[in-house]
């Protein structure tokens, strides 16, 4: 009896890496939990101060930038400046702690990747899960000086959760890219911190952007945290909405960002493990 072993290849049910990666993050979302839960709990326990460190730290260097810079600015007339520096440097803490976290979770502490199968990209989502809880920490003594100062708490607050949405998307793009690159060229990862250096001085974090002359301000149109910085800052510091133009700059530059670093991660996940 002669028997043919038929093979049938249907390339429709061939998924992309993309696509295949984000069913397999959802098919460890247990791990996922428990990966974020563990970074906060240990970071947290390592410290005598534990999550009391987290609202002071914010609130000193404040304090401490206001009394500096205030002098500097002072023509500019900025109200209520601590609450203007502190919503631009929770901003900005988030972004940079979490594209450097994720770079160096990916690069030194892989060792799992090469035991055990996990979805790759669910080292750079748990450093943003665990970034997001410490920025809604961060949103505590921001509360407490909006309240000292009399800073009134408008309905354009509303609006923060899409603007927080947009940085996570952003971050995590950026992440998964520069973590991509920082596989085959190490020294990424200190590059890297030196360009956030530069790129914090080239924003408007600590500092208002009518201090730029005229024939810089191009130079901020140019920089993509800008449009995300302005879209968080504008109902904290301001009290107001978010500027149409801007939101949906802030939006673009987010989901691109995060299609590319995507798309960009998992097209070179499978040479990680030989890689690192």
């Amino acid at each position: 009896m002669n028997s043919e072993l038929e093979i049938e290849y249907d390339s429709a049910k061939v998924q992309s890496p993309a696509v295949q990666e984000l069913r397999e993050l959802w098919r460890y979302r247990d791990l996922l939990q428990l990966l974020i839960s563990t970074s906060i709990k240990s970071r947290y326990k390592r410290s005598s101060l534990g999550i009391v460190w987290t609202l002071l730290n914010p609130l000193l260097n404040t304090i401490v930038l206001s009394i500096v810079f205030s002098f500097f600015f002072s023509r500019f007339e900025i109200r209520n400046y601590p609450i203007y520096i502190l919503s631009g440097l929770l901003m900005w803490n988030f972004f940079s702690q979490t594209t450097l976290h994720s770079m160096n979770k990916l690069i030194w502490g892989s060792g799992l990747i090469k035991r055990i199968y996990v979805p790759r990209t669910i080292f750079a989502v748990s450093v943003v899960g665990n970034g997001l809880v410490n920025l809604l920490l961060g949103f505590i003594p921001l509360l407490i000086i909006m309240l000292v100062l009399g800073q009134p708490f408008s309905l354009a607050l509303f609006s923060l959760p899409l603007a927080i949405l947009l940085l996570a998307m952003f971050t995590l793009g950026m992440a998964l890219f520069l973590s991509t690159i920082a596989v085959y060229f190490v020294d990424m990862v200190d590059m890297f911190g030196i360009l956030l250096s530069i790129w914090f001085y080239a924003t408007p974090i600590i500092y208002p952007e009518s201090m730029l002359p005229d024939r810089f301000q191009f130079l901020l149109r140019l920089n993509p945290v800008y449009y995300l910085l302005e879209t968080f800052r504008a109902p904290i510091a301001s009290g107001t909405w978010p500027a149409p133009d801007q939101l949906l700059l802030a939006a673009t530059i987010s989901v691109f960002t995060l299609a590319v670093g995507w798309l960009t991660f998992t097209r070179k996940s499978n040479e990680f493990a030989y890689r690192i």
